[in-house]
Order: structure tokens, then sequence, then C-alpha cells
């Protein structure tokens, strides 16, 4: 019998919590069953397995992270979309790393299509029409900006930074800059 008040969502939702608390990599049933004070079977009723509650969790955060980049996207085109999305994409990084690591779960193609996944590329490539650029340039860009946010993100998180004096706040901006100039002036294709 399941037990009153757990459903998906609010073992999902804690779980989320508990990623960002503990780390993605360490939400298993039996650690989100202790959080709860219940047996792990308990949660058998809601969530098939760990793998199940990964997905579940990764799922809400691209929910969560689309949703705050819509946000700061609102009215907004060419360096200054750039620049907000962006931020948006670091700041939820920032604020769940656990969350943040679930976003990025290879997930199967039938679960990425129905994600929030596509959302992010439809995004992405709205950035991109401020700045003109045709296929399969567009696909280029998309993929140099996804880089470029993951890997400041992954290494800032990793305190790759901390050996130098320099603000990595004043070295976001500047990133951001460059990418902008690199955007409008996309090399032609050969």
């Amino acid at each position: 019998m399941a037990r009153a008040g757990l459903n998906a969502d609010r073992l999902t939702r804690a779980g989320a919590e508990l990623a960002d608390e503990i780390g993605f990599d360490k939400v298993t049933i039996s650690a989100l069953a202790r959080g709860f004070g219940v047996r792990d079977a308990s949660l058998y009723s809601h969530v098939r397995n760990s793998q199940d509650l990964r997905t579940r969790i990764a799922l809400l955060a691209l929910e969560e992270l689309a949703d705050r980049v819509a946000a700061a996207l609102a009215g907004r085109a060419g360096r200054d979309a750039l620049i907000a999305f962006a931020n948006a994409y670091r700041d939820y990084a920032r604020e769940h790393p656990g969350r943040y690591a679930a976003a990025q779960l290879e997930l199967d193609p039938e679960t990425a299509r129905a994600s929030a996944g596509p959302r992010h590329a439809r995004m992405t490539r709205a950035i991109l029409r401020g700045y003109d650029l045709a296929e399969p340039d567009q696909t280029d860009a998309v993929r140099l900006l996804g880089s470029t946010f993951h890997g400041y993100v992954t290494m800032e998180k990793a305190g790759s930074f901390q050996h130098t004096a320099r603000d990595t706040e004043d070295t976001w901006s500047r990133i951001l800059d460059a990418l902008d100039a690199l955007l409008r002036n996309w090399p032609a294709t050969s």
C-alpha cells in the first residue's frame, strides 16, 4: 500500500532537492527513502527504480531551466538575448548544481523528444535568428554556445579558475562579448 502523502511528483521534487545537496550521482531510492523516514519498498509504488527517479529529476530540471530561460529571453533580441540566455543558464547551474547535472543525463530518444530539451534548442535557435545564420552554420553555433556555457559552468563549479586573481564575472562577461562578436561575424562556409 502506498504511504499517504507520497507520490511520484513529491518524490521527484525531493530527489531534485537531494541532488542539489549531495550531488546528482548520489541520489538513490535508498537515500530518498531515508529522507522520508520510510523503507525503500515504500517508494517503489511511485517510481520503478533509481534510473526512473533519475530520469524524472532530469525532466524536472530541463523543464525548470527552460522556464527560466524563456522568462529571461522575453522581449529580448540579439546580444541582449544571448546574454540573458547565458546568464539564466549559469545562474541555474550555480543555484541548483544537482539539478543542472541531472539536466545533462542522456535520455532515450522518445523521452528526450517529449522533454523540454527540444524547447531549449528552439530558444537557442531563436537567439541565433538575430545573427542571421543559415544552416549548417546555425547548428554549429548552437553547439558552440552549448559547449561554451556548459564548459564554463562545469569548470567554474570544479574550482578550475581559482588559481588566478581575475574575477570569474569579468571573464564570463568577456566570453559573452566574444561570442556576440563571433556570431555577428560568423566565418563563411568554405
